[in-house]
């Protein structure tokens, strides 16, 4: 006996992919070599049970309908076969499954609120993520005026001279470990002089990593939820910034840091600088529900053990109403322009948190977004309390899409071949609800990872070394040209796969460097590398004039081992991306008649006609696509009526 199902074909599963409640699924397979007597059932758990629903046989087909549960949750599926008293089972975790001597691997179905919508302004968008210090400052003799603001509570702060210098990654001037405590002075401002910049280059919506007052450069260490860090200028520059935005169609969506607080805050208050009576000065302050002492007062609970971030009791009502009350920072915030909210650590804020916030985020502005920092795939994660409900339509809009980012540099820096590549993305596909994929941030780096030109330049291989052995990776120039090739290729898949382009700030104009700090390097400005700037452009403009990259359907698969394509199809249009990581000029070849797997089975595409690329060719398909690809190149084609 042989048997065959593929979670990700509409011959073997209709619909395809996560499903809302109450929907009707259809499950098959094929049989071959089988007795008369040959049955087979479906078995199908959910966190309520297991149910075995008989399949029933045409010629060498068998399906059965299973009505998915009515409520969000991750179910599962086998199936349990018998040819002539000899039962098996075949299972799998997703798409192709195998025959098993035992209960093993069973297939995924993720089931989600049936209302679920995500914003479309997002969706539809490109996204930049800034480093505030970071990215311009306005006017540099302002910044002594601004700092002496800044250190009233006798805070230390390194300022740099100039611009151009390397962020500071040593102990200095007597402190007895590194701390993230120098300057360059980007600010709010500088930001709202950019934004005919961002406009230009394409963008809709800008992250900002925290920009609240905190005592270090990255400001994850909230000191004040309702204040602007002095150093980033006031309140009146963020309404100003978010407003001059708006006019240019781009949105803001701010860093929420929830799941712990600075020791020098003026909650916590550990050093007793503010005027309010902190939870470290007296177990009658009102802020001492807040946090988990074990020892009262020098022993608490702090974020991944630094002393310097005490953890938060989120479920502690003062608290919950102080975040998403009706006079919370959330209200506070989107009342003076924000558009939404990246969640720090998600994963460490209790779902019932996030689901209250949620409420309160979708109350002020229904259109307005969560997006959650979940580093694996959100609809398998797993906590203290079971499977995280990110994906169920009542927590998060989207996740910062890592998993996809990971695999995509690995496959265009020849770490994964395109057929693991494929399956890496198609995993994701599968089980990611499409109003959630749709919002996912799609980034290769970020303030937390290794900037991409630099890992594919070598530093891949020296990304888990110290800061001191991090700060002398400068690789050649020859090889710095290799890794903005290789980056192009990751960008070309970034822009046209499912989910939001993200570019961080500096990366589209070559900007390297390791972990942090050395990935919160300045903006540039006036060193850009203009040709790789005018090449991320064209992505850009092609994204924001397709709706077939917008929202259209898609269809992905590797064609060699090193030849990879993605297809998206919205009407009449057709958008063919092709990347080859191979050392060679490589040819691909795709047929005029498509299928696209849609929501109710497959759609064919008439995929013959006039093509043209992003480099001005052009291509007339009657028969076959034939496109030639430069070794480690891409070429992307479209074709629009």
């Amino acid at each position: 006996m042989r048997f065959y199902h593929h979670s990700r074909d509409s011959r073997y599963r209709i619909p395809l992919g996560a499903q809302p409640c109450g929907t009707t699924v259809t499950i098959s397979g094929t049989v071959y070599e089988c007795s008369a007597d040959f049955s087979a059932v479906v078995r199908f758990f959910t966190p309520n049970g297991q149910s075995d629903i008989p399949m029933q046989r045409i010629c060498n087909t068998v399906s059965a309908s299973v009505v998915l549960p009515q409520y969000p949750c991750l179910c599962h599926y086998d199936f349990l076969l018998n040819d002539g008293n000899r039962p098996c089972y075949y299972g799998g975790n997703s798409g192709e499954g195998r025959l098993l001597g035992q209960e093993g691997e069973r297939f995924g179905l993720t089931v989600y609120n049936k209302d679920f919508s995500t914003p479309d302004w997002f969706k539809e968008g490109i996204a930049y993520q800034i480093f505030p210090d970071r990215f311009y400052c306005s006017d540099m003799g302002k910044r002594e005026e601004r700092l002496k603001e800044h250190t009233k509570l006798n805070r230390h702060v390194y300022l740099h001279n100039d611009w151009t210098e390397e962020p500071l990654h040593l102990k200095h001037d007597g402190n007895s470990s590194y701390a993230p405590d120098d300057y360059f002075g980007g600010d709010l401002e500088g930001i709202r002089q950019k934004l005919p910049y961002l406009c230009d280059l394409g963008v809709s919506c800008i992250y900002l990593n925290p920009i609240f007052e905190a005592n270090s450069n990255h400001r994850y260490n909230t000191s004040d939820y309702k204040r602007i860090d002095p150093l980033l200028g006031d309140e009146t520059d963020f309404i100003a910034l978010c407003k001059d935005a708006d006019k240019l169609g781009i949105k803001l969506i701010l860093d929420g840091v929830f799941s712990h607080t600075g020791d020098d805050s003026r909650y916590f208050d550990r050093y007793g600088r503010y005027d309010t009576l902190g939870a470290f000065e007296s177990k009658d302050s009102p802020y001492y529900p807040w946090y988990r002492f074990k020892d009262y007062p020098n022993s608490y609970e702090c974020w991944w053990n630094f002393e310097t971030l005490p953890n938060v009791e989120e479920m502690e009502p003062t608290y919950g109403d102080f975040i998403h009350g009706d006079d919370g920072v959330l209200h506070y915030w989107h009342k003076r322009g924000a558009s939404g909210w990246r969640l720090d650590v998600a994963d460490e804020l209790p779902d019932e948190f996030i689901r209250q916030l949620r409420r309160r985020i979708k109350a002020e502005n229904p259109d307005a977004l969560i997006l959650g920092e979940v580093w694996e795939d959100c609809s398998q994660k797993m906590g203290e309390q079971g499977r995280r409900a990110y994906v169920d339509g009542d927590l998060l809009d989207g996740s910062m899409n890592y998993p996809f980012g990971k695999a995509t540099l690995a496959f265009v820096n020849g770490e994964m071949d395109a057929y693991a590549y494929n399956e890496a993305v198609q995993t994701l596909t599968e089980n990611y609800p499409k109003p959630f994929l749709q919002a996912c941030l799609n980034l290769l780096s970020s303030h937390d990872e290794v900037r991409a030109i630099s890992y594919l330049s070598g530093g891949n291989k020296y990304t888990a070394l110290p800061r001191e052995a991090q700060a002398l990776f400068h690789p050649q120039p020859e090889l710095i040209e290799k890794g903005k090739e290789k980056y192009m290729q990751a960008m070309a898949l970034v822009f046209s796969a499912v989910g939001v382009p993200c570019i961080y700030y500096g990366d589209e104009v070559g900007l390297e460097g390791m972990k942090d700090p050395f990935n919160r390097r300045t903006y540039p400005w006036g060193r850009e590398d203009m040709e790789l700037l005018d090449s991320i452009k064209t992505l850009t403009k092609l994204r924001n004039t397709s709706d077939a990259l917008k929202k259209g359907r898609c269809r992905m698969g590797a064609l060699t081992s090193s030849i990879f394509a993605l297809i998206r199809y919205a009407h009449k249009e057709v958008v063919v991306t092709l990347i080859n990581t191979a050392d060679e000029p490589c040819s691909a070849i795709l047929y005029p008649a498509l299928l696209i797997e849609g929501e109710d089975g497959q759609t064919a595409v008439p995929f013959a006609g006039e093509y043209h690329s992003i480099d001005g060719k052009t291509m007339i398909i009657n028969s076959v696509m034939q496109a030639q690809i430069a070794a480690h190149g891409y070429s992307i084609w479209r074709k629009h009526e």
